[in-house]
């Protein structure tokens, strides 16, 4: 069953459908209501994330209904009303939603995605948005470290067996790709996501034979335009290459075919791969690709380069699928405004001791600001929903490199971040293709510094609020503080 055949209406936490009835009984369940989706840390403390899941988002909000079953459920629960209750058969997004492109980096504090919408829709909505954007952002943002640490090698996704769970696995090699995998290992993901699936053998393919030699020969046999042969089942140097020479030499080269590969999983790969490396060219087998997986993850992948290892390609599972070194993404949803009964805009603002925690309030648009000379993104600007930048004029924002004073910008380009979604319930997005958002993410990603880009002490980059924005904020904090005196 594909994923979005699955009715996902009871995947909500259960607040949200006390608050739906709350809201229902006390008849401020259709006041319009604003809410943004955001994140506020960067995962493994790098200089920017990548926004992934819009399109699940999207399935998801099309197809959102309440079965028979689902209404049983409910009524036996015992705390809702029979009115509500017939609210949810009839129940469909009829709200606005605008998002940044699935591919687009993203940064903390910034509306990823808004919805406007009756509180019901608007509060309901709230968990399942944020599982699949937290869950997705995560992968694709770990998935495109390790890419990158891979310095233009072809990284595999060879996660699904440690997923957490299975859409963990089918999504995740669907992020991954977004974010620059070359393949996954998972079929599933190939057949209903077109993520490019591929594989060899495993150790037990080797240990099913008499030998290793008749192993590697069979598999060149059958599999000759696309051998790549596991070469650690038993001695790396002393059996495994050798015997792989012998098959390639004694099945591909008689057939004119010369590539192919070698695939390490265990030992020193730095050493093993330089060793191997040898005795393919040795061998007249130059062409011959070696690939390694283990337990890589980015800072594994850089150092083995860094040592000079002979490593044409990567497998990675385990610490990409689940993003091991940190898996949470962070993501909230938090209210931003209300509409009162004449239409107009009410800001409002979380407070909390922790300043992280407090939010952005009103209606919100993201510019992200480019230098013309350089094509590079300098900064992204939070605005009113209704405020315009005009790129033509001089724009003072706070400096990145010292937040106590303004740096003014000249020559510079600003463009919307966030498009339009779904319009009075109908979703009026094409959703690209996997392949155009992949191409779209490594696109935008060029467009950021390579100081952005480290990973250790990356470049801050900042995300300023314009000054109207930053007034409203500023005289809500007050009037709060005010109040509580």
């Amino acid at each position: 069953m594909v994923y979005e055949d699955v009715n996902f209406s009871t995947l909500c936490d259960f607040y949200e459908l006390t608050m739906g009835n709350g809201y229902f009984q006390t008849g401020i369940g259709d006041r319009i209501s604003y809410f943004d989706v955001f994140f506020r840390n960067v995962p493994d403390g790098g200089g920017f994330a990548i926004a992934a899941g819009l399109e699940q988002a999207i399935d998801y909000i099309q197809k959102l209904k309440f079965t028979e079953r689902d209404i049983q459920y409910l009524r036996s629960k015992g705390c809702f009303s029979e009115e509500f209750l017939k609210y949810l058969t009839d129940f469909k997004f009829t709200g606005d939603i605008w998002a940044v492109p699935e591919g687009t980096p993203i940064f903390p504090g910034e509306p990823i995605l808004t919805v406007r919408a009756p509180a019901i829709q608007a509060q309901f909505v709230e968990t399942f948005l944020l599982l699949v954007l937290n869950h997705q952002s995560l992968i694709a943002t770990k998935s495109n470290r390790i890419v990158r640490a891979a310095q233009g090698r072809p990284v595999s996704e060879f996660g699904s067996r440690r997923a957490q769970g299975t859409w963990g696995a089918v999504l995740g090699a669907r992020a991954s790709y977004i974010a620059g995998c070359a393949s996954t290992a998972c079929v599933m993901a190939d057949r209903d996501y077109h993520v490019p699936a591929s594989g060899t053998m495993a150790h037990s393919w080797v240990q099913m034979f008499d030998d290793e030699y008749t192993a590697f020969k069979t598999y060149c046999e059958v599999y000759p335009n696309d051998a790549t042969l596991l070469v650690d089942t038993y001695n790396v140097l002393k059996s495994g290459v050798p015997n792989a020479i012998r098959a390639f030499k004694e099945v591909l080269l008689p057939k004119g075919i010369t590539k192919c590969a070698i695939r390490m999983d265990s030992g020193d790969l730095c050493y093993l791969s330089k060793k191997a490396r040898a005795m393919l060219d040795a061998a007249g087998l130059t062409e011959c690709r070696i690939v390694a997986s283990n337990s890589l993850d980015e800072y594994i992948i850089q150092d083995l380069l860094q040592q000079g290892a002979k490593i044409d390609a990567f497998g990675v599972g385990e610490r990409l699928i689940t993003s091991k070194s940190e898996p949470v993404f962070g993501g909230v949803y938090k209210l931003a405004a209300v509409e009162n009964e004449q239409g107009e805009l009410i800001p409002k603002i979380k407070i909390s001791e922790n300043p992280a925690k407090i939010t952005n309030p009103h209606f919100k648009k993201v510019y992200r600001l480019f230098e013309n000379d350089t094509g590079k993104a300098i900064a992204d600007l939070i605005c009113l929903h209704d405020e315009v930048i005009d790129d033509s004029q001089p724009l003072e924002i706070f400096d990145p490199d010292a937040t106590w004073k303004r740096k003014t910008l000249t020559n510079y380009t600003a463009r919307e971040l966030l498009v339009p979604i779904f319009q009075n319930g109908k979703c009026v997005y094409r959703t690209p293709s996997i392949t155009e958002i992949r191409a779209y993410c490594s696109a935008q990603i060029d467009l950021l510094w390579d100081e952005v880009k480290r990973f250790e002490n990356p470049h801050n980059y900042y995300v300023d609020l314009s000054q109207k924005l930053w007034d409203i904020k500023h005289e809500m904090l007050s009037a709060k503080k005010g109040a509580l005196h």
